[in-house]
C-alpha cells in the first residue's frame, strides 16, 4: 500500500475571486519520492508549492500532510524545509550560523544543533565553510548552504522553488545530480518547482506537467516522454516533431491520419476520433534515415534542408510532408556521413513509435 505524504483535494486558487490559477487539483503526493511540478510560466505550478507551503491561502479544498488538514496552519509550523531559487539565505550571517537560525527557532539545544549543521555540511560538501558568509562563496555554494539550511531540521517534506534557475548550465547540471543523490540517501519528499523539462527528467520519480492551472499529465518521466497523453504534454517535454490531419480509419489500436497535403500516416490512436483532426507526435530519435525497410506503412522520401555535426549524434533538419522543420537524430556512426544538404532520402518510423493525440490540449 501507498504511504501518502501531501495531498491536494478539490484545491482552487483565485488572486481576484474570478479568474483561476489553479483549477480543481486533486494530487497524492508519495513518501519520499521526488515529484516534481513541471510547466510554462503562470500554469500554476509555483502557487501550488505556495500553498502548500503556507505561503499562500487555498481559495477552496483542502490540502493535508500526513492525513492532517494544514490549511489553517501557518507557514513556521508545518515543518517543511524550503528552497528559493534565491538562495534566501542571511548575508550577515555566516554558513553556520545560518544553518543554526531554523534550529535555534524551534529551540534544539546546542550540543544536537551542533551535530545537525556539521551532517547537513557534509551531505552538501561544504565542512570547512562554517565561518564564511554568503557573499564570500560561488553561486553553487550558496545554493548548497540553502539546501543544507532545508534540510538540518530533518525535516519529512521538503519544497524547492525553481532553485537552480540562477546557475549557470555545467554547474546547474551538476546540482541536478547531487540534489537526486542527496534525496535518494535520505529518503525525504521532495516536491520541486521548475520549467526546465531536463531538470524534471533527471531527478524526479514522478513527473506533474501544468498548463493554465491543471495538471495535464502525471508520470514518471520515461513514460511522460514516451507516451505523453496530449498534443501539449508532447510538445513541451522534449523535442517533438508534428503533424495535424483528419483521421480516416481506426482499427486495432491504430489509426490512419491524412495530412494536409494528402499523404497518410499510421500511428497509435491514444484519444483520436474518425473524421476528427489530431496531432501526430513523433520523437526524432524514432525516425529512421536510409534503410526504413522495417518501417511498415510510414516510409517517405525527405529533403535534407540542414545537417549539424553534435559530436555524439548528427541533427538532420528535413522538408517532409509540407514539413520544413522535421527534425532527425541519428547516433554518429559514420553511416550517414554522405547525405549532404539537398539529397533526398528515405526516411521511415515505426507506427508504434507515433502518436494520434487529441489536438484541443495543443
Amino acid at each position: 500500500m501507498v504511504d501518502i505524504h501531501a495531498q491536494f483535494k478539490g484545491v482552487q486558487k483565485s488572486y481576484d475571486g474570478e479568474s483561476l490559477v489553479v483549477e480543481e487539483l486533486n494530487l497524492d503526493i508519495e513518501s519520499g519520492e521526488f515529484l516534481t511540478m513541471l510547466g510554462p510560466s503562470g500554469s500554476g505550478k509555483t502557487t501550488c508549492l505556495m500553498m502548500l507551503a503556507g505561503f499562500e491561502t487555498v481559495t477552496r479544498g483542502d490540502i493535508f500532510i500526513n492525513g492532517k488538514a494544514i490549511n489553517r496552519i501557518p507557514p513556521h509550523k508545518r515543518g517543511i524545509g524550503m528552497v528559493f531559487q534565491n538562495y534566501a539565505l542571511f548575508p550577515h550571517m555566516t554558513v553556520f550560523e545560518n544553518l543554526a537560525f531554523p534550529l535555534q527557532v524551534r529551540k534544539i539545544p546546542q550540543s544536537d544543533a551542533d551535530k545537525k549543521i556539521k551532517r547537513a555540511l557534509e551531505m552538501v560538501q561544504l565542512i570547512g565553510f562554517e565561518g564564511r558568509r554568503p557573499g564570500q562563496l560561488s553561486g553553487g555554494q550558496q545554493q548548497r548552504v540553502a539546501v543544507a539550511r532545508a534540510l538540518v531540521f530533518e525535516p519529512s517534506l521538503v519544497l524547492m522553488d525553481e532553485p537552480l534557475g540562477a546557475l549557470d548550465k555545467n554547474l546547474r547540471e551538476k546540482m541536478q545530480y547531487e540534489l537526486k543523490h542527496i534525496h535518494e540517501n535520505l529518503g525525504v519528499t521532495v516536491v520541486y518547482v521548475t520549467h526546465d523539462q531536463s531538470e524534471a527528467l533527471t531527478m524526479s520519480n514522478r513527473v506533474a506537467v501544468f498548463n493554465e492551472g491543471r495538471i495535464q499529465q502525471l508520470a514518471p518521466p520515461d513514460i511522460l516522454y514516451e507516451r505523453p497523453e496530449n498534443a501539449f504534454v508532447a510538445q513541451f517535454i522534449g523535442e517533438n516533431n508534428r503533424f495535424c490531419g483528419e483521421v480516416v480509419d481506426i482499427k486495432n489500436g491504430l489509426c490512419r491520419v491524412r495530412v494536409d497535403n494528402g499523404a497518410e500516416i499510421n500511428a497509435v490512436n491514444i484519444c483520436a476520433e474518425i473524421n476528427k483532426k489530431s496531432n501526430l507526435s513523433l520523437r526524432p530519435e524514432r525516425v529512421q534515415v536510409g534503410q526504413v525497410s522495417d518501417c511498415d506503412e510510414n516510409q517517405f522520401t525527405a529533403k535534407l534542408m540542414e545537417k549539424i555535426y553534435l559530436g555524439d549524434h548528427i541533427r538532420f533538419r528535413f522538408s517532409l510532408l509540407g514539413n520544413g522543420e522535421f527534425i532527425v537524430k541519428v547516433p554518429n556512426s559514420g553511416e550517414l556521413s554522405g547525405i549532404n544538404v539537398g539529397n533526398e532520402v528515405p526516411v521511415g518510423w515505426k507506427s508504434k513509435d507515433c502518436r494520434a493525440l487529441d489536438p484541443s490540449a495543443a
